[in-house]
């Protein structure tokens, strides 16, 4: 089935009634918004409802979580991400999604939209109006206010009732009747979900009857009383429904001292978070390494932090992170754990980016995508607040966004902090270096070279002259930080920072192949030649010293292959390809094996280009690189083509269409493939049949992209 819902939560109890009326309302309206206060469930009904209806979607239902979002500028990244539309368009970002969904039939997903209801209307109303087949289920504290808006409001369970026990007793464990002490519990909880978990956790912790006594103490005595509540918290707690707050607050109070201190530093964290982050960032003062752990643990236990997942990664709801927030807030550190929290990112940024040429590449590229929220709200703040090293953590991921088909906020990042930064030197040269990939990849080319004639000048003021009088800023006094000796010299990981005694360093390395990479998707392959030749010729070390020669060597074979060169482009490619194998390096191998597809394909060894083509799709999915998948699927669909398999290559020719859609552009590829496309596309056509071409290939078109992916990777022979 198309789309993506995640996993339903075990803990769904009841709900019959209200999951009829938002089946109801979907069935009969374009907008439907489930609303309640906080911790009420309104999540999981919307995560129910969405998975029983999702058959009714021919493409699908999609989910939208809404709340790693700390303002509306990335609202419209994030919910095309959801969609599986990469982010490469250059335009208008809400045109490309329009487009996406104008013919689909799907359900989209948007949860916890409260904190951005007037954005969220806005780009609601847009999608409506140009998707005639778009339902939209939303989840807020208060409706939206879209026009032909269904709202389902969303109640606690009864108190009394036997749901609200169920679910206390499903989350604690334990067997209760509705005449004992649970039964006291959830009447006094008032049957929100999110406060008898919490109860929960404590009745694991303590027993019923402790857990019941605690809240009649404590929920009894005068609302000041109760816990010291904070003012002008009416967003998060809404004056008509005290009771979670005080829920949670008791949960607070029965923590320990350091488990408080370690939930509110928490709060800082938008996305999930391991215990390495954590602990980089929430310790100071009695929380230390030592003793964080067993906080950490403690808070898991009484639920306030969900536990681990697969891979390791903790998170927090967004009510109780907003809780922890505001103490945070009251203890006056905020500012301070927020700074932390940007400083931890900006360094695991500058670490993926030195692993990336290595063995260490895919683990850090994919630690850099699963920290992604964090890394885009570390780099918000210090935009804020420190604008050069906004420069030095946007520069150091911005690659590996592109990679991964952000290229929209890559481009964002890197245009806000280069336009903020003042800064010269390496961290400029490298985000303008990142910057015309990005534009490369949009298909700016205009921009693009622009940019990077900045980068080659950047490049040569950092390694020639920067290099021997040390960093500066383009205005104002002589900025030190993070630029010292050590940073333009060979560093630890083997990488060289400045020219050697007048030879190209990394940057102009770098340089010159962004210019390589932008004469070859211009049709000028002399030019690609020349300008990394150039440049190689004068630098010491061999292809494996470092990403940026390897980079440099990669666009000199693409060269070769453009000016007909095929013999010496292959050789090459094989000896990188090898010498990637030995570094365990991925990205340029998948690139060299486009590379070596495409060269099969000239030399008239369509067998070789497909096998090529298949090691690339395999490489490019493990990155998760929708844009090289793209590329990939051609040149194999041109392959099988030219083997005379026509039917094989209108399904991959159909699969790499739907995942050229996912792009949000139109075809692209080198000027030499995009002419064999086209040539033996013809040929296929002809030999099957214009029907049963168009046939096989609408079919794979509009089935799932996955599974078409799957047959262009399986057994040749398969039909």
């Amino acid at each position: 089935m198309r789309g993506h819902l995640p996993d339903e939560n075990p803990g769904f109890v009841g709900r019959r009634t209200e999951l009829e009326r938002v089946s109801a309302a979907l069935a009969e309206h374009r907008l439907v918004t489930v609303t309640g206060v906080g911790g009420v469930g309104k999540t999981r009904l919307a995560l129910r409802a969405a998975h029983r209806a999702a058959e009714l979607y021919p493409d699908g239902a999609w989910w939208t979580d809404l709340t790693p979002l700390d303002g509306d500028r990335l609202l419209v990244a994030l919910v095309a991400d959801s969609v599986d539309l990469f982010d490469h368009t250059p335009g208008m970002a809400t045109t490309g999604l329009c487009r996406r969904l104008a013919e689909d039939r799907l359900l989209l997903v948007l949860d916890s939209c409260e904190h951005l209801a007037e954005p969220c209307a806005r780009l609601v109303t847009e999608l409506l109006a140009a998707a005639p087949g778009l339902t939209v289920l939303a989840t807020s504290r208060r409706p939206l206010g879209v026009a032909g808006e269904r709202v389902v409001a969303l109640d606690p369970l009864p108190p009394a009732g036997g749901d609200a026990l169920e679910l206390l007793r499903r989350a604690a464990g334990e067997e209760f009747t509705a005449a004992g002490p649970a039964g006291e519990i959830c009447v006094r909880l008032e049957g929100i979900p999110l406060a008898l978990e919490l109860a929960a956790a404590q009745i694991r912790l303590q027993g019923a009857e402790a857990v019941r006594d605690q809240l009649g103490t404590r929920f009894d005595a005068p609302p000041s009383a109760r816990f010291d509540l904070l003012a002008h918290t009416e967003r998060v707690w809404p004056s008509r429904h005290q009771t979670l707050r005080a829920a949670i607050g008791w949960s607070h109070e029965l923590s320990a001292p350091l488990e408080r201190l370690l939930w509110a530093r928490l709060s800082v964290f938008r996305g999930p978070f391991d215990l390495a982050s954590a602990t980089a960032v929430c310790i100071g003062g009695p929380l230390n390494r030592a003793t964080l752990p067993g906080a950490l643990d403690g808070l898991v236990r009484a639920s306030v932090v969900r536990p681990p997942d697969a891979g390791g990664r903790l998170r927090m709801l967004d009510t109780i992170r907003a809780y922890g927030a505001t103490w945070l807030d009251r203890a006056g550190e905020t500012a301070a754990v927020a700074d932390r929290h940007a400083a931890h990112f900006r360094g695991l940024a500058r670490r993926g980016e030195t692993e990336w040429h290595g063995a260490r590449q895919l683990r850090w590229y994919r630690t850099v995508d699963a920290h992604h929220t964090d890394l885009r709200t570390a780099l918000d703040r210090l935009l804020r607040t420190d604008p050069d090293a906004a420069l030095d953590l946007i520069g150091s991921v911005a690659f590996a966004w592109s990679c991964r088909g952000r290229l929209r906020e890559a481009r964002d990042g890197l245009e806000q902090a280069l336009l903020l930064s003042g800064a010269r030197g390496r961290s400029r040269a490298r985000a303008l270096w990142a910057l015309g990939v990005t534009l490369v990849l949009q298909g700016e080319f205009g921009p693009a070279q622009e940019v990077s004639e900045r980068c080659a000048r950047e490049a040569r003021y950092t390694e020639y002259t920067e290099g021997a009088e040390g960093p500066r800023h383009m205005e104002g006094p002589r900025h030190t930080e993070g630029t010292g000796g050590t940073e333009y010299s060979e560093g630890a990981d083997g990488v060289r920072r400045t020219a050697d005694h007048g030879r190209p360093g990394d940057l102009t390395l770098d340089a010159a192949a962004l210019a390589g990479l932008l004469a070859l998707t211009t049709g000028r392959p002399m030019a690609a030649h020349v300008v990394v030749g150039h440049v190689l010729d004068a630098a010491r070390g061999g292809p494996a010293d470092s990403a940026a020669r390897l980079r440099c060597h990669l666009v000199g074979v693409f060269a070769l292959t453009g000016l007909g060169r095929l013999g010496e482009a292959r050789d090459r490619a094989l000896a990188l390809r090898a010498l990637c194998e030995e570094l365990d390096e991925h990205w340029t191998r998948t690139a060299l094996e486009y590379q070596l597809a495409l060269t099969g394909l000239l030399e008239g060894d369509p067998a070789s280009a497909a096998g090529h083509a298949r090691a690339m799709l395999a490489g490019t999915r493990g990155l998760g690189a929708s844009l090289g998948v793209a590329l990939g699927l051609d040149v194999l669909a041109t392959a099988l083509a030219a083997a005379g398999d026509g039917a094989r290559a209108a399904d991959v020719s159909g699969t790499g269409e739907a995942y050229w859609r996912s792009t949000g552009q139109p075809r692209r590829g080198l000027p030499g493939l995009r002419a064999l496309h086209e040539k033996y596309t013809d040929t296929a056509r002809a030999t099957i049949g214009e029907p049963a071409y168009e046939e096989i290939f609408v079919r794979a078109l509009t089935g799932l992209p996955q599974d078409g992916l799957d047959r262009a990777l399986g057994d040749p022979r398969q039909t």
